[in-house]
C-alpha cells in the first residue's frame, strides 16, 4: 500500500484552483457598508454600487420612481433593478458625486 503522491499534490492544486476562483467571483458580489447594488440598463442589465446617500438624492429618486413603475417590487434581478441606458446612468451618477 503505498502514497501516490504526485496524484494528491494534483488534486489538492484543482480544489484549491476552485476554491480561488470561488472567492473571486464571491468577493465580485461584495456590496461595501453604506453602498447598494444596482442592476442598470433596458436590455442587458450592468451592475453598479453606490453609495446610499444616493437614495435621498432628488436625480436618483426620480430613476426609482421610473423602477417601481417598470417593475413595482418585483426585480427580475433579484436586486434593485433601473430601467435606463447605462451611458445615462454613469452620467447622473457622475453629477451627484
Amino acid at each position: 500500500m503505498g502514497i501516490r503522491l504526485p496524484s494528491m499534490i494534483h488534486n489538492a492544486k484543482q480544489i484549491l484552483k476552485r476554491h480561488n476562483n470561488h472567492a473571486l467571483k464571491s468577493a465580485d458580489q461584495v456590496v461595501p457598508r453604506g453602498h447598494i447594488a444596482v442592476y442598470v440598463g433596458e436590455m442587458e442589465r450592468k451592475r453598479f454600487v453606490v453609495p446610499i446617500s444616493y437614495l435621498n438624492h432628488p436625480l436618483f429618486a426620480d430613476l426609482l420612481d421610473r423602477a417601481e413603475e417598470e417593475f413595482g417590487f418585483n426585480h427580475p434581478m433579484g436586486g434593485l433593478t433601473i430601467p435606463c441606458k447605462e451611458d445615462a446612468f454613469i452620467d447622473l451618477t457622475s453629477r451627484l458625486h
